[in-house]
């Protein structure tokens, strides 16, 4: 993050606020034509390195409405961005900033907190964006849920709105506040009731006490079953498919060993205590997402003191990200790590056992991973049942996340300062959210076309 140490360095960067408004008017973020390109030969470059026969999963979960296609389609909004107006104001990115991909979880402290929740393309780049992915999310779902252009637009602009008084006020405060600045979900949720209907409320708390309960407890009651008097992760090939399975389990099991204290590496010292306070159990390959299916995806098991004792780690496959060809490499090598760095500056609380490591697969290829618990008390918002009114809270509540992760992560004064007191920048975002909902709506439709065609194979799951 930029210091400003004196008085002229703070007017230095609200000049370069503004003088971007000469370079990049805030009214030229609502431009859009139709994208000159096709979304499937985009899609298809990230097939290549991962799991083949996952890969018609992925595709059939995309399939599954525009809105589903959205989430799963990172990589083809990332070459549309790079088309458009592009300042140089830059913080660290989400990198795919859509609604799904906030939510609660609990903090190192056990209090639940609201944040961005998925960092698998993160890397620095211009703020916008992020702003433009969730924004055109929020345009996408409205349509999907049936509202009305009035009703998107209000959401749109809130959730513009959300981001920039956010990010004006975060401009104001010191630094070390901007750090320790979070949502913490208890105290916002009481800050609501007089607002929300009984009903509605009892809803929410429910909800929050569902996520709550996600835990390594709850995995170890779903996702396992007692054989012979070991506990062993359940077989649900391809979704979940143990690693016994795959291969001779005994010399899995020892590379699995290698894997864990090699990771444990990454983590400070006293987490690396922590962690090395379990020992190893099962461990399976699980499908996971929409855009990350095909990625690979491992879930492990490990036990403390006993077997009410567990812990379940997850490992999932770091790639390239999305916006790498566009704003230049990650300055990190491994790209799990890329992903703990990244997500460290953005998230207001991190997992404990965040980390990651490179290992050789069975073919040979080196393949970068990052660590992190399962299950955490993680919950999201569940789109497809949100009223207009629900739209609009809940992307505001994204925009005002996402301008916190910025703020601690770029150039906070400078893109107060380009923003403004007024909404030009929020009615360009509004417009260019329906023009990408329709853009959407082509691409979606292409992958409907060439499914039908043969083109390529999908592969929907049974509910």
């Amino acid at each position: 993050m930029p210091v400003a140490n004196t008085e002229e360095d703070l007017a230095r960067q609200e000049r370069d606020g503004k003088d971007a408004r000469g370079a990049v008017p805030r009214s030229s973020h609502g431009d859009w034509e139709p994208a000159k390109r096709d979304p499937l030969q985009i899609l298809a470059r990230q097939d290549e390195g991962r799991v083949p026969e996952l890969v018609p999963i992925r595709y059939g979960r995309m399939l599954a409405s525009p809105f589903a296609f959205f989430r799963g389609s990172a990589a083809v909004m990332a070459a549309d961005l790079a088309q458009t107006p592009t300042t140089t104001l830059t913080a660290q990115l989400c990198g795919d900033a859509h609604l799904s991909n906030f939510g609660v979880f609990s903090a190192p402290d056990r209090r639940l907190v609201f944040d961005c929740n998925d960092f698998d393309e993160t890397c620095p780049g211009p703020f916008e964006w992020d702003v433009k992915r969730l924004v055109a999310s929020v345009a996408v779902a409205g349509r999907q849920l049936g509202f009305g252009k009035r009703e998107r637009e209000k959401a749109t602009l809130g959730a513009t709105a959300a981001y920039r008084t956010s990010m004006r006020s975060y401009a104001g405060m010191r630094n070390i506040d901007v750090w320790y600045s979070r949502i913490d979900v208890e105290s916002r949720l009481a800050g609501i009731r007089s607002e929300v209907d009984s009903k509605r409320f009892r809803q929410i708390e429910r909800g929050l006490a569902k996520a709550q309960s996600k835990d390594s407890m709850r995995a170890l009651r779903k996702l396992t079953h007692e054989d012979d008097g070991r506990l062993r992760i359940v077989s649900d090939p391809p979704l979940i498919t143990p690693l016994a399975e795959l291969t001779d389990a005994a010399d899995a099991e020892e590379q699995l060993q290698a894997v864990l204290a090699a990771y444990m590496e990454s983590l400070s010292e006293d987490r690396r205590h922590l962690a090395a306070s379990y020992r190893y159990v099962d461990a399976a390959m699980k499908v996971v997402g929409v855009g990350s299916v095909g990625t690979r995806a491992w879930i492990v098991l490990l036990l403390g003191k006993d077997a009410g004792d567990p812990l379940f780690l997850q490992a999932k496959e770091a790639g390239r990200s999305v916006l790498e060809p566009y704003v230049g490499s990650s300055r990190f090598r491994n790209h799990g790590r890329r992903v703990v760095e990244g997500q460290r500056l953005m998230q207001a609380a991190s997992d404990v056992f965040l980390g990651w490591i490179k290992v050789e697969g069975i073919d040979g290829q080196q393949r970068c991973f990052y660590v992190r618990q399962l299950w955490d008390g993680k919950g999201s918002a569940t789109i497809e049942s949100m009223s207009p009114t629900d739209l609009a809270t809940y992307g505001a509540l994204c925009g005002e996340a996402l301008a916190r992760a910025h703020a601690r992560s770029g150039e906070r004064i400078a893109i107060a300062s380009y923003l403004g007191g007024g909404e030009p920048f929020d009615k360009a975002l509004a417009r260019f959210a329906e023009a990408y909902a329709d853009q959407n709506e082509r691409d979606y439709e292409r992958m409907v076309d060439a499914v039908a065609g043969g083109e390529i194979e999908a592969e929907t799951e049974q509910q």
